[in-house]
């Protein structure tokens, strides 16, 4: 077969002979040469118009994945917030409790110390100051539970600062009521009183600068007050006698003893015996001689030793 190409400027016609398989071969390579540039063309032209959408489809895809995430992690935060929430919670309920506890023990010190009406107030704060920080950063807690927090920890500083006065408070009494004479150093009945009486030898009316008090022969005789010993040894008339100085001006004295058991310069605590009754000295029968000094003169001791601490 021939195929026959005629040109229209006067030019020679060409015959192109199919029966060429060389030819042939040169035809089929330019018709698929065409064929596959329209394809490419077509895809290049698809391409171009459909790539933007594909792309903005797989953004969409991405940002939705991440969203997913951030939620899983956000849940994951939540709850933690909810446990550490509810730990504090419970916390707090345990503080409050022991708040409470702490209120009542400093009502119970205020009644032990008989302290006045009022003058511990538990449910009001104490006055208190100080230079303002504005460095500080707060940190952010709900306002429910972050309030309740802050007033918890004011009835703390407020209850410290009580119970610190009231401790102070109670310690000094105490320290004031161990040195202030109180009660009988020996048991027994007080045969003699204060004051102007007969001689028991003579009958003459004289002064009694003491109170005697009978009690057995060696019954144990009792510091009635924290103090240091300044005498013990005999005096005239008082035979063995154990002095004690107190301190804010007050000293006592205990006479007529059959024995002594502390020495001068001897710490001695309420209560600590410091000699033995007997009747040495001017004395009719075994008794103790009580006398107590406040501010170099020697006053009645009754009202001391009626007196309880």
């Amino acid at each position: 077969m021939q195929i026959i190409l005629v040109s229209r400027a006067g030019k020679l016609p060409k015959t192109l002979d199919l029966a060429d398989r060389r030819l042939r071969w040169k035809l089929l390579a330019t018709v698929s040469a065409a064929v596959l540039g329209c394809m490419g063309t077509g895809v290049a032209l698809a391409l171009l118009l459909a790539s933007p959408r594909d792309r903005a489809l797989a953004d969409i895809h991405d940002m939705q994945r991440q969203i997913r995430q951030q939620n899983t992690q956000l849940a994951g935060v939540r709850q933690d917030a909810h446990r550490d929430l509810d730990a504090l919670a419970v916390k707090l309920g345990q503080l409050q409790a022991q708040s409470t506890r702490l209120n009542a023990l400093g009502e119970r010190l205020a009644e032990v110390g008989k302290l006045d009406d009022g003058e511990f107030n538990f449910d009001q704060q104490p006055a208190v100051g100080g230079v303002e920080d504005t460095a500080g950063v707060a940190y952010a807690l709900p306002p429910t539970l972050e309030s309740s927090i802050n007033q918890l920890a004011g009835q703390f500083d407020t209850q410290q600062a009580q119970l610190s006065a009231l401790q102070s408070l109670l310690l000094d009494a105490r320290i004031e009521s161990n040195l202030k004479p109180t009660g009988m150093p020996v048991q027994g009945y007080i045969s003699s009183y204060f004051g102007v009486r007969p001689d028991p030898f003579d009958g003459r009316s004289a002064r009694h600068t003491g109170i005697d008090i009978a009690t057995p022969f060696g019954t144990p005789v009792h510091a009635v007050a924290e103090g240091m010993v300044t005498f013990a040894g005999q005096r005239s008339g008082y035979g063995n006698v154990v002095e004690i100085d107190h301190g804010n001006g007050y000293m006592t004295r205990y006479a007529h003893n059959s024995a002594l058991d502390v020495r001068p310069g001897q710490h001695v605590q309420v209560g600590d015996v410091v000699a033995k009754a007997g009747s040495t000295g001017r004395s009719t029968g075994s008794h103790v001689h009580f006398e107590v000094w406040y501010d170099g003169r020697v006053v009645n001791p009754l009202a001391f030793v009626r007196n309880r601490r």
